[in-house]
């Protein structure tokens, strides 16, 4: 029964004494029964202390719990530092336990606590709770369980069967994924969304101790039993190095961000499906090329130069639908997500009925509902977005769904028609972007050496980007994803073998394998004069381009034990007879335009042409970037506080007469106050449904796994620039797969893990090139997680990775 808890003093304290506030006085859980002793009264009154231990009803089977005075402190939690001894039986036993446990404490203080308590039995959930964001200071209950029966998965690290659950503290109770049992509702269907009925419990648990203890800063270990009963094993104030957000205006974004897509929950003018799904890495993959929260400088670039229309164009120009009025990338509180619906639309055929054209979008926002860890893979594993070898046997699956051997049949003559029409060896559209691109760097010239202001150039350098640099490019990219679906048809089809595909992918020279041989080849001055305006975030003016900063990312002095000298020689790609043989008769059968020679081309030229286009149209964006932090500075304002500032600025600027300096500033102030709640705001990658914006599970990743190589080694964070040095031979973590971090591959590494990125980035293609193992887009949860370990095994055939140490 519980008790009144009016007299009780309710002020956090040790590990021991604040679970004995608790006992008896929770409505929402229980705290199991406590025998605890100092190490004065150990040392004092050992024997006693046994014979007490004795007589416990409950003492077959025990934990052993450190309560030292220094730990779970206000300021420092110390956890997992001291020993603690689970599944003790027997008195010799305890002990020992006892011992160990005061033998673990760094000071002698006879008031330090030995807790002990029963061992839980039949543990079906266990986990931590924090009742704030400790990365954001956001209003969230976060909540990181395991359902193996360990009572120590989660803290430990070693969690197998682990979810992470978000919910906003002010979400309605009425709302949430829990109340979502319609089989109609594709969120009904979420893998993750598996154990709602606990987390109602453990979030009403959560606000009970907030409220007990007068404080919103907590850090709470839990379980749930086999038999439905919820136990708090540890309560203790949660470290922020940040302040809590503003609990109502928080509310207040998050309401109107779950406005905005319950509004989009129905059909729309103009365009196909019944419903809107959203994700940071489904198209265009802004969560890989400016993160989850770009400052406003970095998300505007973005939207102006590719998002807004010029993906459009470039799609409707290759045949697909015209989404020209539509933009791809929208803004919530500040975090970019794409319109996945809008996405869909754009790679239906231009000259596929509108019936079926509504039926297919339909069918892909379903299928990634059911789905929801394909998000950063779904043109590869739901849409068909082009013809391959395989397509007529995959796009069978539309059978399950409703489509009719016709339509089907129609779908497929479609893509084949897109397809032919990028593809063609003399005439295909990828050959006229690839010459649009060199007329951007002729314009780069003639625009810095103007005698314009630097205002005007910026906007100039950023409208020729935009024309001669991003539209071609996202041309020259859309043939490079046919070419390497083509390549991968080769490969289910059988001509090729995994192998011959990895050898023929280390043959394309592009520009990041010339820039290898160039950092070889080159005097440092030409070489930095060659790439130096590339930079690991390309839209972030806070990121040093080379040039600004040489000696960080690269060693001259190792320059002669680059990747391209230890490079493994695997061969040379060739085709037999045979393969030649079954190509070209796999082509005829197919309808699909050019011979052999012209398609392997195709191919080939297409993926180099990519990556020279990104190389290409990012000098313009640097620049632009660079020349607004010097006018910005030139204006007294700090290159750091640019970020803030919107791009449109700029067109205003442009076309004005306004003073410098205070539309500037105007902006950056705007930007700085937004920005204030963008930091504090937590979504999921992918949002299905409105109420995911307050409750949500943060879903698995698959990884995009290149190489056939196993590699173990110790890990190295790049998190910093100024540490870029020792990451010789070790396995390195980054935070996307940005094409400013080629330079790390001068370095010596063993392989490389990214928190963001697709099976067709950058990085993914580069380390394919030079033969280093690499998984790709693990997934923010899974990364936090291989931050934490010191030696990690990668092995990308058997498609894993392991904490080794």
């Amino acid at each position: 029964m519980n008790q009144p808890t009016d007299h009780l003093d309710k002020s956090l304290d040790t590990k021991a004494e604040t679970l004995k506030k608790l006992y008896g006085h929770m409505k929402e859980a229980k705290v199991l029964p406590q025998f605890t002793f100092t190490i004065g009264d150990w040392q004092s009154r050992k024997e006693a202390l046994v014979l007490k231990f004795r007589e416990l009803p409950w003492n077959a089977r025990v934990i052993v719990r450190s309560s030292a005075l220094n730990e779970d402190t206000q300021t420092q939690s110390q956890a997992g530092k001291y020993e603690s001894i689970a599944n003790v039986s027997g008195i010799e036993a305890f002990r020992s336990a006892v011992e160990q446990v005061i033998a673990s404490y760094e000071d002698s203080d006879p008031g330090n606590q030995v807790l002990v308590q029963p061992m839980l039995e039949h543990v079906a959930i266990c986990g931590v709770a924090f009742t704030l964001d400790p990365n954001t200071g956001g209003n969230y209950y976060v909540i990181n369980y395991d359902k193996t029966g360990s009572t120590s998965a989660v803290t430990s690290g070693n969690g197998k069967n682990d979810f992470l659950y978000y919910q906003f503290k002010g979400a309605r109770a009425e709302t949430g994924i829990e109340d979502r049992n319609d089989k109609s509702c594709p969120q009904a269907m979420h893998p993750q969304a598996m154990h709602p009925h606990e987390m109602r419990r453990v979030t009403a648990a959560l606000e009970e101790l907030e409220n007990f203890f007068g404080q919103e800063n907590l850090d709470v270990e839990f379980a749930i039993t086999e038999e439905g009963e919820l136990y708090i094993f540890q309560v203790r104030a949660l470290c922020l190095q940040t302040e809590p957000a503003d609990k109502e205006k928080q509310r207040q974004e998050l309401q109107r961000i779950e406005q905005k897509i319950r509004g989009n929950q129905m059909p729309k003018p103009f365009l196909c499906g019944q419903k809107a799904i959203y994700g940071v890495m489904t198209d265009w993959n802004p969560a890989e090329m400016i993160g989850i929260r770009p400052k406003p400088l970095a998300m505007s670039l973005y939207q102006e130069v590719i998002t807004d229309s010029v993906w459009a164009y470039q799609r409707d120009n290759y045949g697909y639908r015209n989404l020209r009025s539509f933009p791809l990338m929208v803004d919530f509180g500040g975090l970019p997500y794409i319109d996945v619906r809008v996405s869909f639309n754009s790679f239906v055929p231009a000259g596929l009925d509108e019936e079926i054209g509504e039926k297919l979008v339909d069918y892909y926002l379903e299928r990634l509902a059911e789905n929801p860890e394909k998000h950063d893979k779904a043109e590869f594993e739901i849409v068909f977005s082009c013809y391959s070898f395989d397509l007529p046997e995959r796009i069978q699956i539309l059978k399950e769904y409703g489509f009719s051997e016709e339509e089907i049949e129609k779908i497929i003559l479609a893509l084949r028609d897109v397809t032919n029409h990028i593809t063609d060896h003399k005439e295909g559209l990828w050959r006229k972007d690839y010459e649009k691109i060199k007329i951007l760097e002729k314009r780069y010239d003639e625009i810095m050496n103007s005698g314009m202001e630097d205002v005007e150039k910026v906007y100039w350098l950023l409208e020729d980007c935009k024309r001669y640099g991003t539209l071609p490019f996202a041309g020259l990219a859309r043939a490079g994803f046919i070419a390497v679906q083509i390549l991968q048809s080769m490969v289910s089809c059988g001509i090729l073998t995994k192998e011959d595909y990895e050898l023929f992918m280390g043959g394309v020279n592009t520009v990041s394998s010339g820039m290898s041989h160039d950092f070889k080849e080159l005097s440092p001055n030409a070489f930095v004069a060659k790439y130096g305006h590339l930079r690991p975030g390309t839209y972030d003016i806070t990121s040093l381009r080379y040039d600004e900063a040489p000696e960080i990312y690269f060693d001259w002095q190792t320059k002669e034990e680059s990747e391209e000298e230890n490079k493994p020689d695997k061969g040379i790609f060739r085709l037999s007879l045979e393969q030649l043989r079954r190509l070209k008769q796999a082509q005829e059968e197919n309808g699909l335009a050019n011979d052999v020679l012209e398609l392997m081309d195709f191919i080939k030229t297409a993926i180099e042409g990519r990556e020279y286009g990104k190389f290409a149209f990012t000098k313009n964006l640097s620049k632009a970037i660079q020349m607004i932090g010097s006018i910005g500075e030139a204006e007294g304002i700090a290159k750091e506080d640019c970020a803030y500032m919107d791009i449109q600025a700029v067109r205003k600027l442009y076309a004005s007469t306004r003073e410098i300096r205070s539309v500037m500033l105007h902006s950056i102030q705007q930007g700085k106050k937004a920005y204030e709640m963008t930091k504090t705001i937590t979504l999921p990658p992918l949002i299905i449904a409105p109420e995911e914006v307050m409750r949500f599970y943060y879903p698995d990743s698959e990884p995009n796994f290149i190489t056939s190589n196993k590699v173990e080694g110790e890990v190295y964070l790049l998190d910093d620039m100024a540490d870029a040095e020792g990451m010789e031979g070790k396995i390195l973590l980054i935070p996307s797969a940005d094409p400013g971090y080629d330079w790390i591959f001068s370095h010596g590494i063993k392989g490389f893990i990214t928190m963001y990125g697709g099976a067709n980035s950058h990085m993914a293609i580069r380390a394919g090139e030079l033969g280093i193992p690499a998984a790709v887009g693990v997934g923010s949860k899974d990364f936090e997680e291989y931050k934490k370990a010191h030696v990690l095994a990668l092995d990308p055939l058997a498609k894993w990775i392991k904490v080794l140490k």
